[in-house]
């Protein structure tokens, strides 16, 4: 008997004898193949994803501020009532956002109501920038959240918020602004749904020199 021919004997015992094996233990390896299949399936649909970065810490307790009276000039107004402009917090709109250089600032609180830059400049307010936020709705419920005013929500204290959209040189930003009155008043949160509220709510006025 040939070479070639021996090898052709030698492979077809070993392919009845491979096939004798699977026929006898065919369930066992059938249980075996469904459990290295699972295995893989949980591998790939199951592996461990990389934790999220956590979310920044973006709460200012007021009650450490201590803010003084509101002063004479430049007045800004809360609804006709003097206040203290406390906090103010900018932040992009869009995930893609971003603010202008902060020498551009002054021009940007300008944009939301006349002489605030002025304000910004005489309060000496806590400024403070939050990162890109994907809607104004989402960004006014964080401001609210994490710029808590005391009681029911600042009614009855000297204190009252506004967040909301504004506008500057055609690009949105979304601002949010805490305020300190001389007294306690009714007034609470606001929203700023289109930029023009601004300007329903607030008002300043300078003092003319001497």
């Amino acid at each position: 008997m040939s070479v070639p021919v021996v090898s052709q004997v030698v492979a077809v015992a070993l392919v009845e004898d491979i096939t004798a094996f699977i026929a006898s233990y065919w369930p066992i390896i059938a249980v075996v193949l469904v459990l290295v299949l699972v295995w893989v399936v949980r591998k790939v649909l199951f592996r461990k994803r990389p934790p999220l970065p956590p979310e920044p810490d973006l709460r200012i307790d007021l009650d450490s501020l201590q803010p003084e009276p509101p002063p004479a000039s430049p007045r800004l107004e809360f609804f006709g009532l003097p206040v203290r402009l406390v906090v103010l917090v900018l932040a992009p709109a869009g995930r893609d956002g971003y603010l202008p250089p902060s020498e551009q600032w002054n021009d940007l609180f300008e944009a939301i109501v006349p002489g605030l830059g002025e304000v910004v400049r005489a309060h000496q307010p806590m400024v403070v920038r939050w990162p890109p936020q994907l809607s104004a709705q989402g960004f006014i419920h964080k401001y609210f959240q994490n710029v808590r005013l005391p009681g029911d929500r600042g009614r009855g204290t000297p204190w009252c918020s506004a967040a909301g959209v504004a506008r500057y040189s055609g690009r949105t930003f979304l601002v949010g602004m805490t305020f300190y009155a001389a007294r306690a008043n009714h007034y609470s949160q606001e929203t700023i749904n289109r930029e023009g509220d601004w300007y329903r709510l607030l008002r300043v006025t300078i003092a003319d020199g001497p």
